[in-house]
């Protein structure tokens, strides 16, 4: 039998820089020379991407159609005879693509790698789905890890940011139906559904215990840079993700700084999942001297720099804000400011990530996402599974971490239990005196009434609909007006900046 695959090219002599949403059309590449080239002569999959993401953390690559013929390669017999054993004598009628199918994830989950997966159609197509300028679905970057699916950080303004979704947090059901043992792209095929619909989540959050949340799917869109200026002339950007327009967002985001007389930068990379690899070589660039290196990578014991090859963009004092939902490329970006431009990193330990993927894709519509390299830092430090830890600590109030609560939830006397126990959490940080014992009782009951009263509501000692609403606003708030993170990052910047 015949099988088409697609060779590889991975090479420093070529860098990518996007194409059209059909994946199949056209590309757009620049070669060493600087030359300009479209793709005629053969099927193109997408761009370079490192990331930890909704689809499983995946590294594309160019990649040009071959054939292989396996026909008459004794490695396959044994493959083929096992076949041809089920077809002709399991005693109920089978599915050829399904045997096919399963061989594939069987051959792939042999490698014991998260990051490495078979895709099938419907899997393949919501994944192509989620790297395009938009997607639908709850906006949140997931990855398995030691046989659990995890959160590695929301999108910003996405249904996932606003219901309380944290980067850790333990994804043990979607919608009544258990993720033990499944894989990554299986988890997200149940939470990916269409705008309008809803999705509920069973949580464990260290610290807070299990939570249910109920989502609303909807639009997600792809806006990667926010920036502003404080009154000290401190340029905050906040970088979401590295998609194909990041570089240039990010470019716009200082040029507009700047000519607002920005004296300094912060970084701002939390929860930032990652994305096109080229972009965050790109993006370091900006704040990194020509020449020096920017990040390594490793195939199979051979290790290849990657070097700023234009003049750095940014002379003004900077520093990186990172946490634990800064993964793949947000590393990279980090890792090569602190190493090669002497940037300090503040926050928290990060993700973690450090493998590259590329992803094949077959005929039938169907994919296979394949760990293919590790990316190591300027140092040649690989952070796989270790994370980068920050130069000065910083992290947030412990209300932070606390679960959203659902204003269609009714929590009322003599209830009881964890979201309980974390909605008195939220009063004691908005300094009424509730106790921290999961307990809905009438003291608690009389606290909940002297909010209401405190914010106009009905004062029936119950905890749904508005309260609940007002509840969550007030600690978001609270939480955005005392970023202890940014504010540690701003006094190490200011401290720079003398």
């Amino acid at each position: 039998m015949q099988c088409k695959v697609k060779w590889l090219i991975f090479s420093k002599r070529t860098s990518i820089l996007w194409l059209t949403d059909d994946a199949s059309s056209l590309i757009i590449m620049k070669g060493d020379k600087g030359g300009v080239f479209l793709k005629k002569q053969f099927k193109i999959v997408i761009a370079i991407l490192v990331t930890a993401a909704l689809s499983s953390a995946i590294t594309f690559v160019i990649t040009k159609q071959g054939t292989v013929n396996v026909s008459g390669d004794e490695k396959f017999s044994k493959l083929m005879a096992a076949y041809t054993k089920v077809k002709d004598e399991y005693y109920e009628k089978t599915d050829d693509q399904k045997l096919v199918d399963g061989a594939i994830q069987g051959m792939i989950a042999s490698l014991d790698d998260p990051y490495s997966a078979y895709m099938d159609q419907e899997e393949a197509e919501g994944f192509n789905n989620t790297i395009s300028s938009s997607f639908e679905g709850i906006g949140a970057q997931v990855e398995e890890k030691d046989g659990q699916i995890l959160i590695v950080a929301p999108i910003k303004g996405s249904p996932a940011e606003k219901a309380g979704l944290k980067p850790h947090d333990r994804i043990l059901k979607v919608d009544g139906k258990s993720t033990k043992g499944m894989s990554v792209n299986q988890a997200v095929s149940l939470i990916r559904g269409k705008k309008g619909t809803d999705v509920k989540l069973h949580l464990n959050r260290q610290g807070v215990g299990n939570v249910d949340v109920t989502i609303t799917r909807d639009t997600i869109p792809v806006e990667t840079v926010y920036a502003k200026l404080t009154k000290d002339k401190i340029g905050e950007i906040q970088i979401t993700s590295f998609a194909e327009t990041t570089s240039k967002e990010l470019d716009k985001a200082i040029d507009d700084l700047e000519k607002k007389g920005a004296k300094g930068f912060v970084i701002d990379l939390r929860d930032n999942p990652g994305g096109i690899m080229t972009e965050a070589i790109e993006m370091s660039n900006d704040f990194i001297d020509k020449g020096k290196v920017i990040m390594q990578v490793e195939e199979k014991g051979k290790k290849e720099e990657y070097k700023a090859e234009k003049e750095r963009k940014v002379h003004q004092p900077a520093v990186v804000l990172v946490n634990g939902g800064s993964a793949s490329a947000a590393e990279i970006m980090a890792a090569a400011l602190h190493q090669s431009s002497g940037i300090k990193i503040i926050g928290e330990k990060t993700f973690g990530k450090g493998t590259v993927q590329n992803a094949q894709s077959y005929n039938d519509g169907s994919s296979v996402k394949l760990t293919i390299a590790k990316w190591l830092t300027p140092d040649g430090s690989w952070i796989h599974k270790k994370g980068i830890e920050p130069q000065v600590k910083a992290s947030l109030p412990s209300y932070a971490k606390l679960p959203y609560l659902s204003p269609k939830k009714t929590y009322q006397l003599n209830d009881n239990g964890d979201e309980v126990k974390a909605a008195q959490k939220m009063f004691q940080a908005l300094d009424y005196k509730a106790k921290a014992n999961g307990e809905y009782d009438q003291a608690f009951q009389t606290i909940v009434k002297s909010f209401q009263t405190d914010n106009d509501l009905k004062a029936d000692g119950i905890l749904t609909g508005d309260t609940t609403t007002v509840l969550m606003t007030k600690i978001q708030n609270k939480l955005k007006n005392n970023d202890t993170q940014m504010k540690k990052a701003i006094e190490v910047l200011k401290k720079e900046m003398k």
